[in-house]
Order: C-alpha cells, then sequence, then structure tokens
C-alpha cells in the first residue's frame, strides 16, 4: 500500500465567549485526496459553553511519485496563540479503516480522549457530518476512526458539505500560512530502567560499588605487598609459604615449645650498651593444657659464656653474652650463628631447657608494636607512697631522651600507655641519682612490668579492633619488619597464632627467679661488680634446673611442686624415708619425715586443697579417702605442709609402693 504522510498543523485563536448559545467559528475545509482527483470539503462547527479556544482545520492535498501527504487537522489542548504541528504516518487503508489511534502508555490510568477532528466515518462513508452536541465531561478513550458511536470531544459538523462551507473553506485557506511538510522523523524510544525508576540514583550506585571495589583492591594489594615484604625480611621463606603450614612447630611432639625472647636497644637513642640484652625471657607454650609461662632471667646473673675468645673475658652478667657472640661469630651444629646462638647455648646448658626459637627484639619494636595498636592498657598496684606523685604507685625521676620528660610517672590504677611510655617504663628501675618510688626491687620490678607489658599487648593485638583495622595491621606489621630477627620459617606463622590464642592470659604464669616464693638466686660481688648468682653458689644452677624441669612438665604433680610430710605410723624401721624419696623423684618438696602413733591404715591429711593434681596421684597411690580433719589426726596439724601422709601397717604390706 502506497504510504500516506498525515500533517497536522494547529492553530490556535482567540475567541470572544458567546452567551448559552455558545461560540462558532470560522470553520476550514479538509481535502483528502485518496486519488489524484479526489477531494472533499467539509465545513465544521463547534459549539461548548465557556469553551476558550478554538482549533482551526486546514488541508491540502499533494501528491507525490512515490507517497501522498494528507493535510489534516486535530484540536489543540485549549492553548491560546499556539501552533503545533504534529506528523502521523500511515497507510490508505488504515486511513480509511479508521485504524489509527491514539492509545494511553498507562492502561490502568484513565487515557485523555483525542481524535482527529471532524474525520469522522458515518454509514460507511467518510466525511459524513454527525450532529451531537458537545459535552466535556464525558471523554472516554480514544476510539478508531472507523467507529462512529464513540467520538471524542473535538469540532463535528452539522451543517452540508456543500454551500456556503466551501466559500468559507476557501476565505479561511486563504488566510492560513503555506502548510509546512516534514520529513519522516523515528519515533525515539522511551528508556527503560530494569528495577531503577531513578537513573541518577543508580549511575551513583553504580559509581560508588565500582569506587569502593577499587579501595578494596588498592588496600588489599598495599597489604599484600607489605606482608611479602615484612615476611620476606623477617622470617625464612615468602608470603606464599604462609599458606602451607606446618602441622606441628618445634616441641611439640614432646609437648611444649620454648622460645628464647631477647630485647636490646641498638635503635635507642642516648642509651649505652646498645647491644647488651638488658631483657631476656623464656615464654613457653603448653601445647598439651593450653598453658604457659614467661620466666625473666635478670640480666645481672653471673655465667660462664662457655668460650675464652671474647674481649669481654670467658664469663660476666649473662647480658653480654649476645654481644660476645656477634664479637667472635659464633657457629656451632643445633644452634642459630651468631649472638642468638651462643646466647641460646648458654641458657640451655645452664637451666636444663630445650630452646626450640628465638627472636630478638629492638627496643623501638616495643614502641612501634603499642603504638601501631593503638596503646595498651596497663594497671599499676603498687604498695609505694610516692610524694612526687601524691599517691601511691609508680614514679622514676629518670630522663627520657626522646621527650626530655621524667621516664615514668604512673599513679595506681589502670592507663592507657602510649608506645614512648610503654618504651619508658620497660626501661625504668629506678637508678640513683634519680628519685624513684615504687622500685623497691629495682630490675626485679623492671622485668615484672615487662612481663605485664608484653600480655597487655598480646591482648590488644588479638583484639577484633586491630585485626578488623587494616591501618593497624599494616604499622603492626611495619613495626615486626623492622625491628624483630627470628629463626621461626614464613610457613610456621600461623601456627604459632593458632597455640597463642587457644592460651588465655589468665593461663600464663609471669614468674621471676627472685620471687619470693623461689628464692633461686642471691647476689654477690665480683671484683666490686655486683651480680646476681644462683642461691645454691656460684655456677651451682641445680636448684634453677630442679625448678625448671617442674614448669616444663606435663604432670600436673610435678607442676604443682606439693610440699608433704611423712610421719611412720607402721613398726617398719625406714619406710617413711623409702617413701619420701619415691615421692621426691616424682616431683613433690618433702619437707620433713618422722615417726607417729601406730595407724593401722595409711592417713593422707590435706591442708591446701589447691594442689588437685598432687591430691590425686595420692589417693591412687594409697588407696585411700583423702580427710582434712586434723581432729582425729592431731599430729597432723603441727606441720606447715600442703600434705601431711601417716603411713600406717597397710603401707608397711602393700605390694604397690608410690610410684
Amino acid at each position: 500500500m502506497v504510504p500516506i504522510k498525515i500533517v497536522i498543523w494547529l492553530t490556535a485563536l482567540s475567541a470572544n465567549r458567546a452567551g448559552s448559545g455558545g461560540v462558532s467559528a470560522a470553520a476550514t475545509g479538509v481535502e483528502l485526496c485518496l486519488a489524484p482527483a479526489a477531494n472533499l470539503g467539509v465545513d465544521y462547527e463547534r459549539s461548548g459553553k465557556y469553551s476558550p479556544v478554538w482549533a482551526v482545520l486546514a488541508g491540502c492535498l499533494a501528491v507525490g511519485s512515490s507517497t501522498r501527504t494528507i493535510i489534516a487537522s486535530s484540536a489543540l489542548f485549549h492553548l491560546n496563540k499556539l501552533c503545533f504541528i504534529l506528523i502521523y504516518e500511515a497507510s490508505a487503508d488504515d486511513i480509511l479503516d479508521g485504524s489509527i489511534m491514539t492509545e494511553s502508555k498507562d492502561k490502568q490510568r484513565r487515557p485523555r480522549p483525542a481524535s482527529l477532528d471532524g474525520i469522522v466515518p458515518s454509514s460507511g462513508q467518510l466525511g459524513a457530518p454527525v450532529v451531537r452536541s458537545y459535552e466535556p465531561n464525558k471523554g472516554r478513550p480514544t476510539p478508531s476512526l472507523g467507529d462512529f458511536t464513540r467520538r471524542a470531544d473535538g469540532l463535528h459538523s452539522n451543517r452540508p458539505v456543500t454551500g456556503p462551507g466551501q466559500a468559507a473553506e476557501k476565505a479561511e485557506t486563504a488566510l492560513l500560512d503555506e502548510p509546512i511538510l516534514l520529513d519522516e522523523q523515528p519515533t525515539k524510544k522511551k528508556k527503560h530502567y530494569y528495577g531503577h525508576k531513578r537513573p541518577r540514583l543508580r549511575r551513583i550506585l553504580k559509581r560508588s560499588g565500582l569506587l569502593t571495589a577499587a579501595l578494596i583492591i588498592l588496600v588489599g594489594g598495599f597489604l599484600f605487598w607489605k606482608l611479602e615484604k615484612d615476611i620476606s625480611k623477617v622470617f625464612h621463606g615468602n608470603f606464599f609459604s604462609v599458606f602451607h603450614p606446618v602441622s606441628k612447630l618445634k616441641g611439640e611432639d614432646v609437648g611444649r615449645v620454648n622460645i628464647l625472647l631477647a630485647g636490646n636497644s641498638a635503635d635507642d637513642p642516648g642509651h649505652d650498651g646498645a647491644n647488651l640484652t638488658d631483657s631476656i625471657m623464656i615464654i613457653s607454650l603448653d601445647t598439651v593444657n593450653n598453658t604457659g609461662y614467661m620466666l625473666s632471667i635478670p640480666r645481672d646473673l653471673w655465667i660462664s659464656y662457655g668460650t675464652n675468645q671474647c674481649s669481654l673475658g670467658y664469663q660476666g652478667k649473662i647480658n653480654a653474652v649476645y654481644e660476645c657472640g656477634q664479637e667472635i661469630k659464633f657457629h656451632q651444629n643445633g644452634f642459630p650463628n651468631g649472638g642468638m646462638g651462643l646466647l641460646e647455648q648458654v641458657v640451655e646448658q645452664n637451666f636444663g631447657v630445650n630452646i626450640n626459637y628465638y627472636s630478638l627484639i629492638n627496643y623501638g619494636g616495643l614502641k612501634d608494636s603499642v603504638n601501631a595498636v593503638g596503646g595498651i592498657n596497663f594497671t599499676v598496684n603498687s604498695s609505694d607512697y610516692c610524694p612526687y606523685l601524691r599517691a601511691y604507685g609508680l614514679y622514676d625521676g629518670g630522663k627520657d631522651y626522646a621527650t626530655r620528660g621524667v621516664l615514668v610517672s604512673l599513679a595506681n590504677g589502670t592507663h592507657v600507655l602510649n608506645g614512648e611510655q610503654a618504651l619508658d617504663l620497660a626501661r625504668a628501675r629506678g637508678d640513683p641519682p634519680y628519685p624513684s618510688c615504687g622500685y623497691g626491687n629495682s630490675d626485679f620490678t623492671r622485668t615484672q612490668n615487662q612481663r605485664q607489658e608484653l600480655l597487655a599487648l598480646k591482648s590488644k593485638a588479638g583484639s577484633l579492633g586491630v585485626l578488623s583495622n587494616p591501618a593497624k595491621i599494616s604499622s603492626l606489621l611495619d613495626a615486626v619488619g623492622n625491628n624483630v630477627q627470628t629463626d621461626f620459617q614464613a610457613n610456621e606463622i600461623l601456627r604459632l597464632y593458632s597455640l597463642s590464642k587457644k592460651i588465655p592470659n589468665a593461663q600464663i604464669q609471669s614468674i621471676g627467679l627472685a620471687d619470693s616464693s623461689n628464692h633461686l638466686i642471691k647476689s654477690a660481688d665480683f671484683s666490686s661488680i655486683s651480680a646476681l648468682i644462683p642461691t645454691a653458689g656460684q655456677g651451682d644452677f641445680s636448684d634453677i634446673q630442679t625448678y625448671m624441669q617442674r614448669l616444663n612438665s606435663n604432670d600436673p604433680v610435678v607442676r604443682e611442686n606439693a610440699s608433704v610430710v611423712i610421719l611412720n605410723g607402721s613398726n617398719t624401721s625406714g619406710l617413711a624415708s623409702q617413701t619420701a624419696t619415691k615421692l621426691t623423684n616424682k616431683g613433690m618438696d618433702v619437707k620433713a619425715v618422722s615417726n607417729a602413733t601406730l595407724h593401722q591404715k595409711t592417713v593422707v591429711v590435706v591442708l591446701n586443697k589447691q594442689k588437685t593434681g598432687t591430691l590425686a596421684y595420692l589417693q591412687k597411690t594409697f588407696k585411700v579417702v583423702p580427710t582434712t580433719n586434723t581432729t582425729v589426726n592431731p599430729e597432723a596439724a603441727n606441720y606447715d605442709a600442703d600434705f601431711v601422709i601417716i603411713l600406717g601397717e597397710d603401707a608397711a604390706t602393700t605390694s604397690n609402693p608410690p610410684q
């Protein structure tokens, strides 16, 4: 079918309001030329009360070689003095059968009525006049041109086709401008935003998501680079070794991992003896019972270096062993090279402890680590009243080389220490000539504070606030990478973390060799040099070794080291002494051996209920039910011990003596 372009030219004219009779406007003729000689002219009249605008309809026929153009008209939406041009394209058959119609975009909403005014078929005749009054409030969806029973509001003719209307059409057409024929314009499709009615918000969310993803990639890449750099620098291995962890650390086969930790002040400005390891600890993890301990070795402990090649001599304070090993470039199978290797050898030989790993930390490492985690909580509980504080607490008037203030000024209570404060507390021992309070035990107080700081740092580093903060993790990696030397392998890091995470701080003992419960060391002078030696005598570390064996044992009886008194209530001479030897070998501390009144059955009197491991062992060994009744057993009340054992006749005849 030959396509026909319908160009609609609308012109709004001012109209005068009429009375109740309505308003009349000049009608225009419409030419519909479906064939070269076919012409129809129609005059229309529209009446409606209070209608302010009239649409003037004008048309002409233009015939081309391949298209036909019909200029028709449509009503203007009550606008004044405006001109619009609307274009419709359809085939000739569509025009004739009235298939052109306007549909609402939203079928659920009542559409605004529209029509091609003046072209209303009647009885199958195009352009036949239809008489009907104007009903503005009775709008209906726009019908097809062929539906003459449903007409939208508009201009409808009630005058004959011929006659005066034709003259009016000619006169009115002369007043109109020549019709403008427009080229075909494609209909612009409406964009659909699937699930998003606000495309601007959609774009913002999309860009925000891309920016967030980019930041995550950048931060992750930075942390990966830093982790790779620090792991390669500190540990033996690369970053990827971390993801292939070992199943066990050295020492786990026997249920205990021992780490030698040493600290020096090589990076501390203004500090003499930078290579002296003034802080030495043994950190032990019980992998069977998920417990542990930290034992400080005093820096002034007099020791043999095990070599005569050092310029410092063959013996001296233990804090100089590292410097000696560095000087002679220590190298021996089974130990690390250098100063830490020699220190490890000295500790093993004198303390009877098998060292599995070592770590050497600069004092700056403590400061940087504390700053990295955002500070640590430290509780002061001093029994000394300090006039400088006007309260109980710790005070050391020594100078901080960095801040030029005093080293320590902390009243009793909990404080949040930054890195510099933590470092000052780790160094302070109340040395004269500076004023001090709370440092009655000098270096022993200092090492106690160091152990407490390490526990506080362990808690803070493992907290969610640190582990979920990339900035803090990055700073902590820098602190480790710049200040730590160790012989841990990269693939052992995760296993070490896993073991330490299982041990709460409450299950980690903080121990000093000079603690009141130990009495393992004492003061001594060597050529006017003040030092410390074992209580048993210079070079005699037997008591210390026995103590360390108890600490490192997985046997609760050995660890508890319960004190016992053995009384012989049988007629068998020497029975108490034999029993004492066997219990001593088991790890108990036999305080006394004596006689008691005759007893047919053995009695175990419990004076300390805290030693549960020993209590279970004695109950099983002597096949008795322990008692706490000292009234029935008055001999037991005379002794200060954890347990009093009264051997009866049944102990002399038993076939299973204590093992």
